[in-house]
């Protein structure tokens, strides 16, 4: 009995099946949202109450929206936009993970005309949606959220994360449809559809993994049934949000006409063979500055923190170290200034992605074909059959990012300035 419990194939269906209650947002019978008002006590209708427009995709709820905030208009006013479709996207992890998965926005909110999207992720991605302009609400993954997972409806559900958290938070919202991965009763994650299955297995088999030549974007696209549509990051900066990371280099001493290349040397504690070898770096710097009037500003986290130190101390050539502590909208103000950045497969390379800066992009441990530069840059790779292992740390001696040859990244770099130069 267990075993057949526990058989995929006996539980899939349990997991795709519609609600019983679905939230039609008075959208598919065409009802005012208007809620029927009760009578006063001696019978006569009650006509202080306001229509509230509850399928107004600007409608918060518990707080006056952003029109009536700006000038006072009700329901319904010029602005009313009428919700048809409502969807939640669970991506948790890791943060550069959420910045690339933005990407399907645009696609996803034309295949649905007037959608509320909704987005759950973990805290510290939250600023990685901000402004985003596709996204009608972003949660944390929280207990309040959780609690309005078990009362809210969508009518579509996209998990794209094989995380057993994720697919388990996929499983608790009640949809109508749902794309992705669930978690089944016995706590395995399944796939929902032949295009996930396939992601699914180069996640449990290496050899697929190492022969994949599909980007990350690409694969996302066919498992919610988009393949083939256009897609691009969607991270925006506010003027002055920009304005503030110039004005952070200009305090450090960055002449802000002159050419800036980022270094992005690390990776944090989690991926340390991401990392190049710091004597690289050392010696990239040396000669791109005999060449170029640029300035070398490092970009990094808290980890990173020893690493600049060191860095700073031992180069013949001046290093500007942006900080180690900057919230990430702001390290991003920071890499938007920049002319050229050069980075492993690490969030301020997604953020270099999305703010449209050119790149040189060293590959190692991680998958180099699943990464879409969008025609921004070039990756260095080296030669070695184990590439894509996915392992934190390695015992080959050279490893693989041992074996980038700084000619190599000199190389990448300096076609990267030329093209920057003739875009600029």
């Amino acid at each position: 009995m267990w075993d057949k419990l526990c058989k995929p194939e006996a539980q899939l269906d349990s997991f795709l099946r519609e609600p019983d209650q679905p939230c039609t947002s008075g959208r598919r019978s065409g009802t005012s949202m208007t809620p029927k008002l009760a009578n006063r006590a001696d019978g006569s209708p009650n006509l202080e109450a306001r229509e509230i427009a509850f399928d107004c995709r600007f409608f918060l709820g518990d707080r006056p929206c952003v029109w009536h905030k700006a000038s006072g208009v009700l329901c319904t006013c010029d602005h009313y936009q009428r919700i048809e479709h409502r969807l939640l996207i669970v991506k948790l992890d890791a943060m550069g993970d959420v910045l690339r998965t933005t990407a399907l926005l645009p696609a996803l909110a034309e295949s649905h005309p007037g959608s509320a999207i909704t987005w759950i992720t973990r805290r510290e991605s939250r600023p990685l949606l901000e402004r985003n302009p596709y996204l009608t609400e972003v949660l944390s993954c929280g207990e309040d959220e959780l609690v309005q997972l078990q009362v809210r409806t969508f009518d579509r559900a996209i998990n794209l994360d094989a995380g057993k958290t994720s697919a388990a938070l996929a499983s608790l919202a009640s949809a109508r449809q749902k794309d992705g991965f669930i978690l089944d009763p016995c706590g395995f994650v399944q796939p929902t559809n032949a295009a996930a299955r396939k992601w699914l297995e180069m996640g449990v088999f290496d050899d697929l993994k190492r022969k994949g030549s599909r980007t990350y974007q690409d694969i996302m696209m066919e498992i919610v049934g988009l393949s083939g549509a256009p897609h691009r990051y969607v991270f925006e900066l506010g003027d002055e949000e920009r304005a503030r990371g110039r004005t952070h280099l200009e305090k450090l001493g960055v002449d802000l006409s002159r050419p800036i290349i980022g270094l992005n040397t690390g990776a944090g504690h989690r991926w340390q063979l991401k990392q190049w070898r710091e004597d690289g770096y050392l010696e990239l710097v040396e000669r791109l500055a005999r060449r170029h009037n640029a300035q070398f500003v490092l970009l990094g986290g808290p980890e990173e923190l020893e690493r600049h130190r060191r860095l700073v101390s031992r180069s013949r050539v001046p290093l500007i170290d942006s900080g180690c502590n900057n919230p990430v909208r702001h390290f991003a103000a920071i890499i938007a200034a920049c002319s050229l950045v050069v980075a492993g497969d690490t969030l301020a390379m997604h953020l270099s992605l999305a703010l449209g800066r050119r790149l040189a992009v060293l590959f190692g441990p991680t998958s180099a074909a699943e990464i879409e530069l969008y025609g921004l840059g070039e990756k260095v790779v080296p030669r070695m059959d184990c590439l894509a292992c996915y392992k934190p740390t390695c015992d080959f001696v050279p490893n693989c990012m041992d074996l980038i040859t700084t000619d190599m990244v000199e190389a990448a770099v300096e076609r990267q300035l030329s093209l920057s130069t003739v875009s600029g």
